[in-house]
């Protein structure tokens, strides 16, 4: 039987015909919800921090590591992230991150079990399950241009990466909104547990019962076929000597680190100054909203006009600018528009880069299969965000005690990041113009298919020559 349905699909692309399937959407909507799920279980307590710290009886810096746990499992899981992608397939990536993050969410619960009296080991437990989430990060972030080059034709792809991807920011979104809605006091963060364990245990049930094929029966693009050609330590190989890779990955993996670190940082960087876990919840939302409606935007650009370079180091500039503003407008009380300003101009150009710079890093690197290409320059920004938020943190001055601050802390005092921002803000400056001065590349891919002719377009599925399962 496989090898009757090999001997089809051979012969299928060998005569050039394309399909694409209505299943497809199925599973972006499962990778959607595992994404979102897996990015609101990362920042759960980020807006919360304090009264996080509060509850458990822990400091701070224990908090914090509830975020920074996810950049260190991540970045040497990272690459077997890659292996497992390119070589074992979507289906069991897919698959695999949904049962580690269902886990992880169920085991955070056992720390606010009351019959379990745990004491002073409940955090552990915490730190546990955020492990576990995080070793489903690699996974689920990569697969995004994975799906959208497996089983999307080359009109849709950019917006499909781009849906799936923005679907993690989704989750930030949410994680900032919603924990200090379920959170106005310390004794709600039970609640607050359980509730995002429900997403984390839908989308597995999807996963697990849905998603039977790692490969559609027919590609839907010429560069389908040949989206794993490349073995893993071949391709990796070929990522090293690329100098437009490596470019993109240093300067795109320090933006996602920089990203990283404004976002699980936002409330502790906002209360020295007075500001309200709501109003830091609010900015956060802001930043994530914005930022969706910049990459849908921007990928509905992308996928017309094939600009993927001149679109991506215009954001990049516009988004130093943006975290110029903020870090300028952090150091002083009663700021709120500005800030509100800043950090939705901040997430709107910088999230519009994402799926941009992912697809670019499957453009530049072609035929290096999409998991390894995308998957090393996630590494990248885990090891520069990881480096990012220790250097913050440690540049940080704690102040003594001040009747406007909002930070609800029962041991430490509160930190002034005024320095931190400031730093984040020339780190943001200087990687953009190094992107905009040095990143060049053809696009590889699209030259392929080009020369091939037989990838489905627009006009043969508006005209129904090309036939949808």
């Amino acid at each position: 039987m496989e090898g009757g349905e090999a001997a089809r699909l051979l012969a299928e692309r060998s005569a050039g015909r394309l399909r694409t399937y209505r299943r497809r959407w199925f599973l972006l909507a499962v990778v959607c919800l595992l994404n979102c799920s897996n990015a609101a279980l990362w920042l759960t307590f980020a807006p919360v921090a304090d009264k996080t710290a509060s509850y458990f009886n822990i400091s701070l810096e224990a908090v914090n590591w509830l975020s920074l746990v996810y950049l260190l499992i991540s970045i040497p899981f990272g690459l077997v992230a890659t292996w497992v992608l390119d070589s074992v397939g979507l289906r069991w990536a897919v698959t695999l991150s949904a049962w580690l993050n269902m886990a992880g969410s169920i085991i955070r619960t056992f720390s606010v079990l009351k019959f379990l009296s745990l004491g002073s080991q409940s955090y552990w437990f915490l730190f546990l399950g955020q492990c576990l989430c995080a070793l489903a990060q690699p996974l689920v972030i990569f697969s995004p241009t994975k799906l959208a080059a497996l089983w999307f034709p080359d009109h849709q792809r950019a917006t499909a990466n781009m849906i799936a991807s923005m679907s993690n920011p989704l989750g930030i979104l949410i994680a900032n909104v919603l924990s200090p809605a379920l959170v106005p006091e310390g004794k709600h963060i039970p609640l607050m547990l359980g509730v995002y364990a429900i997403p984390a245990v839908t989308a597995c049930v999807l996963a697990t019962v849905g998603i039977h094929e790692k490969v559609p029966p027919t590609p839907p693009s010429a560069s389908a076929s040949n989206s794993t050609s490349q073995p893993f330590l071949t391709g990796l190989k070929m990522l090293l000597r690329n100098k437009s890779y490596i470019i993109l990955a240093v300067c795109f993996g320090g933006g996602i680190g920089m990203f990283t670190c404004f976002s699980a940082l936002l409330e502790q960087i906002l209360c020295e100054k007075g500001y309200s876990n709501v109003f830091a919840g609010l900015n956060g939302a802001l930043f994530t909203t914005c930022g969706l409606l910049g990459a849908f935007l921007l990928g509905l650009y992308v996928d017309r006009t094939r600009r993927f370079i001149e679109s991506t180091k215009v954001c990049f500039c516009l988004t130093a600018l943006a975290c110029i503003m903020f870090a300028v407008a952090s150091r002083f009380r009663h700021e709120a528009v500005i800030l509100a300003v800043a950090s939705s101009l901040f997430g709107f150009f910088g999230f519009a880069i994402y799926p941009v710079a992912m697809e670019l890093a499957v453009e530049c690197s072609y035929p290096v299969g999409e998991g390894t290409s995308t998957g090393l320059i996630f590494v990248a920004s885990q090891v520069q965000g990881m480096i990012l938020m220790i250097l913050l943190q440690a540049l940080t001055v704690r102040v003594s005690d001040d009747s406007s601050s909002t930070c609800a802390l029962d041991q430490d005092r509160a930190l002034d990041w005024t320095i931190p921002t400031l730093v984040l803000a020339g780190l943001c400056s200087a990687v953009a113009c190094f992107y905009v001065i040095f990143f060049n590349t053809d696009y590889k891919r699209l030259h392929a298919e080009t020369n091939s002719g037989t990838s489905v377009n627009a006009e043969d599925t508006a005209a129904g020559t090309v036939p949808e399962a």
